[in-house]
């Protein structure tokens, strides 16, 4: 009973283990890249951009507002900001302001800039989209490689399977004097050869699961593997395309040629934003201010108790008799500070008004930019014209590449039928004791050559032919495989 819990237990921990193991598929794992791959989040980030520099210059086409305050204390001898007087004493002083500024035309450059802000966008998204087709191409390409190693690994494990059958019915043959030790060696020598590619095609899956994981950003790789799908080499329509259809299709949806287009209206705008500056500009502005302060100041009033005073201001000539004179009585009094509200209001003032800049000379600063700009304009027309000579030798390169994949396939299945038979034939000669084991071993090693050469250009005939997809506009995620 307790061996039996042992068993149990120990059956539970490798069902865990076992169950730890995900298996993903190739669409699994095309997702989960378009999800996490940092340079995909690096275009999304810089199309992000894109909304702020759209925010940015449609924001010009609003006035600004600023507010504007400022305290001081002032000690010693200043002038009272009421009464424009010097005096000396210690008093708080506060002004403050409201601005209001619009512009009215700057060389159409807010509306252009609000134009190149669109088009930077859409040049964003293809950006954005290009990098999602090659992710997922070489997503595909890490997925398709692993499928292959798995698949020689496969097939180099089934033949050790007949090769120790061979053992097995050779060393009967050799303890019964029908066939030499020598035989009996010579498939020896083959199983421990078999065993080493084994090995080496075990260690070549390994390798390539690791690859497609760091393809992923998935670092449990002890516990990542994919699902042990046999795919087909699909029949479909893009194998019945010229070559003249495929690279037109190609320039109507691939995003290089439409990045380099988008370059090259992004470049004239500029250009148009550059010749902006040499037009003149015409702003208003409107502003309020008023100001506050504590200073007390002086004013001169009437004494109450002697309104007038008598003095002589002056004498007549001929008799010497003093003219006499009235003047009011005035005494100095200290005014304190108005209330906070009542200053503001009391110390108020509006200006508004239009101002015009019209440019005349700059240092060549404009004219440098227009020059640079036109610079830009060509350099970017030439890209143009290169991403397009690009495309078309790359869609060419691909349509070569797939038909010489699939002529190389069908070679493949041919020469595994051939190998096959004559494998076969070699194989009851052998069994019959018409030749040796060399001769054996040797058709039964191009034999099991002729099946991995079979899976090579299987694979890459259908990785190749997902490219060609590709190039026609088939979308990465839609690729059937």
């Amino acid at each position: 009973m307790k061996k039996l819990g042992i068993l149990f237990f120990v059956f539970a921990l490798s069902t865990m283990s076992h169950a730890q193991v995900k298996k993903w598929t190739l669409t699994q794992c095309v997702q989960y890249a378009l999800d996490n791959n940092i340079s995909i989040k690096q275009s999304e980030l810089d199309l992000a951009a894109t909304d702020i520099e759209k925010m940015s210059a449609t924001g010009a086409f609003f006035p600004s507002l600023n507010l504007n305050t400022n305290a001081s204390e002032n000690t010693g001898l200043s002038f009272n900001p009421l009464t424009n007087n010097a005096q000396t004493t210690t008093f708080l002083s506060i002004n403050g302001s409201v601005n209001v500024g619009y512009t009215l035309f700057d060389g159409l450059r807010n509306f252009r800039r609000v134009q190149r802000a669109e088009l930077s966008r859409l040049s964003s998204q293809y950006r954005l989209s290009k990098m999602k087709d090659d992710i997922s191409l070489f997503v595909a390409n890490g997925y398709l490689q692993v499928l292959l190693n798995k698949a020689n690994t496969a097939a180099v494990i089934a033949q050790n399977k007949v090769t120790k059958q061979q053992i097995e019915r050779t060393r009967e043959l050799v303890d019964a004097g029908v066939l030499p030790r020598g035989d009996l060696l010579e498939i020896d020598a083959t199983d421990a050869s078999e065993q080493q590619r084994i090995a080496v095609a075990e260690n070549s899956v390994r390798i390539s699961l690791i690859s497609l994981a760091q393809l992923l950003l998935i670092k449990d790789y002890e516990n990542f593997d994919i699902v042990d799908e046999d795919y087909q080499v699909v029949n479909n329509t893009i194998g019945l395309k010229t070559v003249e259809q495929l690279i037109e299709g190609a320039k109507q949806t691939r995003s290089e040629v439409k990045i380099a287009e988008q370059n090259v209206i992004l470049s004239e705008k500029d250009l148009q934003i550059a010749k902006g500056a040499r037009l003149p500009t015409l702003s208003a502005f409107f502003g309020y201010n008023s100001r506050y302060t504590d200073a007390t100041s002086f004013t001169q009033d009437i004494d109450p108790d002697n309104p007038f005073i008598t003095q002589e201001i002056g004498v007549v000539e001929q008799t010497g008799q003093s003219v006499i004179g009235q003047f009011p009585n005035t005494i100095s009094r200290e005014v304190q500070a108005d209330d906070f509200v009542d200053q503001v209001y009391q110390n108020d003032g509006i200006s508004y008004g239009l101002q015009l800049s019209i440019p005349v000379f700059n240092a060549f600063s404009v004219k440098a930019n227009v020059k640079r700009s036109e610079i830009s304009l060509q350099r970017s027309k030439l890209q143009l014209q290169q991403a397009a000579q690009d495309l078309e030798s790359n869609v060419y390169q691909a349509y070569v590449d797939a038909e010489g994949s699939r002529k190389a396939y069908q070679a493949a299945q041919k020469s595994l039928a051939s190998q096959e038979l004559a494998y076969q034939y070699a194989k009851d000669r052998y069994d019959a004791g018409a030749t040796n084991a060399f001769d054996f071993s040797q058709s039964k090693l191009r034999y099991d050559n002729a099946q991995v050469e079979l899976n090579r250009s299987k694979y890459d005939y259908i990785f190749k032919i997902k490219v060609l997809e590709l190039y026609f506009g088939v979308p990465a995620t839609e690729l059937k495989f």
